[in-house]
């Protein structure tokens, strides 16, 4: 299979690829599993799905996911929430429907009235003593309907607001890296795509593309738990040494990326000097062993939205300055500038090692 996998271009398609001929159904959840195995940041994970091989069936796919990635089964919590709100908001159609019914009717009795007061039958007194009897009647009875719904519709509305908080934690934790508590990938394509927006935005946003230098000796060196500590680290670092405002995501494995709005080109080479010198100054030792794990070091690759035609060329023009960086000594910020290339005859899986 890997040979097949070699002659498709990128990580996405080769995933896509390996998927299709395994007979494995392209729902999001299943890709994010095999994307994650196939990165090789999680070898217990790989070895579950390797096991399956190609007669995985969904139940199993989703046992695996439900203990590698919980926030992946919180798409039925959201169904329930959605169905929940739908009913809410049938009934809350239906109350508005009867409180029309209940005006027209009122009206209806109105005109009846008048009716009546325009009719030269009937002696004036009992005309008026029979038509204000029907008024404070129906009106009695429209205004205590009329309380009754206001009140179940204030209720349905509290309701509703109980489910689109349930639905913004779904989407909060669907969207946040597990190990890194950061935005995960699907959160960070949503963001990279929003830069387009607008014109002003595209001009005042960067891209930063970060990856951790020799992270998979570090794994065969101390182990996956210590890996995934250095990676927690390593996203904190990053999130402390920028803005509230600054988008910080964890892409997959040991990569992450920024994302800047309302900054310059000068801030934000800063800005990726300063997580990168921050970073190589961080200490990793182990308080009970000893064990020094350091010096960790990032290699950073800017682009600017400028730069790009869309958010996919963005992502691919950084991830170039990042390559450039790995290739040139590791350990240093690169800013992408026409000409880089990125030599696709090797592995991406090459110099991120």
């Amino acid at each position: 299979m890997q040979a097949a996998l070699s002659k498709v271009p990128d990580i996405a398609a080769q995933v896509t690829y390996a998927m299709r001929i395994m007979g494995i159904a392209p729902l999001p959840r299943n890709y994010e599993l095999y994307y994650e195995a196939y990165l090789g940041s999680n070898p217990k994970l790989t070895k579950e799905l390797a096991a399956l091989g190609s007669k995985a069936t969904q139940e199993e796919l989703d046992g695996i996911a439900s203990r590698y990635f919980a926030h992946i089964h919180h798409a039925a919590g959201v169904d329930r929430a959605h169905s929940h709100l739908a009913r809410e908001l049938g009934d809350l159609l239906r109350l508005l429907q009867d409180e029309q019914s209940a005006l027209e009717n009122y009206n209806r009795l109105l005109g009846e009235t008048y009716q009546h007061i325009t009719s030269k039958s009937t002696t004036s007194v009992e005309l008026l003593r029979q038509a204000v009897t029907i008024l404070t009647e129906a009106t009695a009875d429209t205004m205590t309907q009329g309380k009754e719904r206001v009140e179940c519709v204030s209720l349905k509305s509290f309701e509703m607001d109980v489910i689109r908080q349930e639905l913004d934690e779904y989407k909060r934790i669907a969207n946040t890296d597990s190990l890194t508590r950061l935005a995960n990938r699907r959160a960070f394509d949503e963001k990279l795509a929003s830069v387009y927006n607008s014109e002003h935005m595209r001009a005042q946003s960067s891209l930063l593309v970060a990856d951790i230098d020799h992270f998979k000796k570090i794994n065969d060196s101390y182990g996956h738990p210590v890996g995934d500590k250095i990676l927690a680290t390593v996203g904190t670092v990053i999130r402390t040494s920028l803005r509230r405002d600054a988008f910080v995501a964890r892409t997959g494995g040991e990569e992450f990326a920024i994302i800047l709005n309302d900054t310059t080109f000068e801030e934000s080479f800063h800005l990726a000097e300063r997580i990168r010198n921050t970073l190589s100054g961080t200490p990793f030792k182990n308080s009970k062993t000893g064990v020094n794990y350091g010096p960790i070091t990032l290699s950073i690759g800017l682009c600017q939205a400028v730069q790009a035609d869309d958010p996919v060329d963005l992502y691919n023009k950084a991830d170039i300055a990042l390559y450039c960086a790995k290739n040139t000594g590791r350990n240093r910020s690169m800013v992408f500038e026409d000409g880089m290339k990125k030599d696709t005859s090797r592995s991406w899986l090459i110099y991120r090692k």
